[in-house]
């Protein structure tokens, strides 16, 4: 079975059931990215295909978590507001953003949601230390930080995840060079109104890698600390 991802335009990127770690070039819509990994997540449970890291970005849009409030949609009309299925509340997605759609069959892997989603945090923050970034996590707010000094921390990537059977579909989203503006149109992540939380990228604190530069220190880490979530070294049979 040939699982296809359309793209924005009409190139179409054909994934085959035997790849796991896919990069589309092109802006994806976000309702045929949703089709794609609602498929994808299907088949990796019915065992008919291996699990996926797909790497991408959106045209500018607003995504819906589960725990998401109407009154954090400040300008419903600025763009395309999606319903997501996935955790957490009203996020940005746009040019400049690399996402990572992350299917995985987490059966084989001891069925830890919290462990799977702290090993997704470890991923960005150690691929953000090649680049000299210090990423950092904080009790009770998923996703990855960045300490600007003076009291003010700025989110430099969100996590939101569903897992469905087991098998763990959408993933997580690191700002390198978006135009922050457009975080303005939500309360991203619920953390408008908290003294001191706000939004950063790569390029608003000085450093933006190309897409191929970014990419060398992301698959590495992708195969240590997503390689066995039921073993206690990192490095244990690496899935990828």
């Amino acid at each position: 079975m040939i699982l296809s991802a359309p793209m924005e335009t009409t190139k179409s990127l054909v994934i085959s059931p035997e790849d796991r770690w896919v990069r589309s070039d092109n802006l994806v819509d976000y309702p045929d990215a949703l089709a794609f990994m609602e498929a994808r997540a299907n088949a990796i449970r019915d065992g008919q295909a291996q699990d996926l890291v797909w790497l991408l970005e959106h045209p500018p849009l607003y995504t819906a978590g589960t725990s998401a409030r109407r009154d954090d949609l400040l300008l419903p009309d600025r763009f395309p507001v999606y319903v997501a299925g996935r955790g957490g509340q009203y996020t940005y997605h746009g040019p400049g953003q690399r996402i990572a759609y992350v299917m995985m069959d987490l059966t084989q892997r001891g069925r830890d949601l919290r462990r799977y989603v702290a090993d997704l945090e470890g991923w960005i923050i150690a691929a953000l230390a090649e680049f000299g970034v210090h990423g950092e996590i904080r009790e009770g707010r998923v996703g990855v930080w960045v300490d600007r000094g003076d009291g003010r921390e700025d989110k430099i990537a969100a996590i939101g995840v569903r897992v469905r059977r087991w098998v763990s579909f959408h993933g997580l989203a690191i700002n390198v060079a978006p135009d922050l503006s457009h975080f303005g149109g939500i309360v991203p992540c619920g953390i408008a109104g908290s003294s001191g939380l706000g939004v950063t990228s790569l390029q608003d604190l000085a450093f933006l890698p190309a897409w191929r530069m970014w990419m060398r220190p992301s698959k590495p880490h992708f195969r240590v600390y997503l390689a066995c979530l039921i073993h206690r070294s990192p490095y244990f049979q690496p899935i990828f």
